[in-house]
């Protein structure tokens, strides 16, 4: 073999090298970025994984909100017509949250509960979510299902 082709072969070896340190720290890095979300219905059955954050959205249960007299934590239920999953918070929720509405959180399950850092609420009556408009879908389907099986 040339010292040319040598050279060749070891600048090609320390590219690919490179390319390939390059591609798995983005995927290390979009893999730490991943927000999934899941429905109601998915965290009751045990779907969503524990102390990792993602999406949970719903419609908050009437009746519900539960206010803190001490500090800002409050907590509510959220659904998605077939399944109830509370909801802890700390901090100022969005002007636009109230009861019966569809909202998103980000948060993670720990200890049993769901502990949002974050709460989106609709920004006008016409807009869900479509994430929550599709969990309402599919819940909505499921029941009408177990009914017709049950008759």
């Amino acid at each position: 073999m040339t010292p040319k082709r040598k050279q060749r072969l070891l600048l090609i070896g320390l590219l690919l090298t490179a390319v390939s340190g390059a591609v798995a720290l983005a995927l290390t890095a979009l893999n730490q970025n991943i927000n999934l979300f899941y429905s109601p219905s998915q965290i009751a059955a045990g779907e969503a994984p524990d102390n990792t954050t993602f999406r949970l959205g719903g419609m908050v249960v009437e009746g519900s909100v539960k206010r803190s007299d001490t500090d800002l934590s409050i907590a509510f239920d959220l659904t998605d017509t077939a399944k109830v999953v509370t909801v802890r918070y700390t901090g100022i929720l969005p002007d636009l949250f109230r009861e019966g509405q569809g909202i998103v959180t980000t948060g993670s399950i720990q200890n049993g509960e769901f502990i949002a850092q974050q709460v989106l609420a609709k920004h006008d009556e016409n807009y869900m979510p479509p994430e929550v408009s599709a969990a309402l879908k599919q819940a909505n389907a499921d029941n009408y299902s177990t009914e017709q099986t049950a008759q």
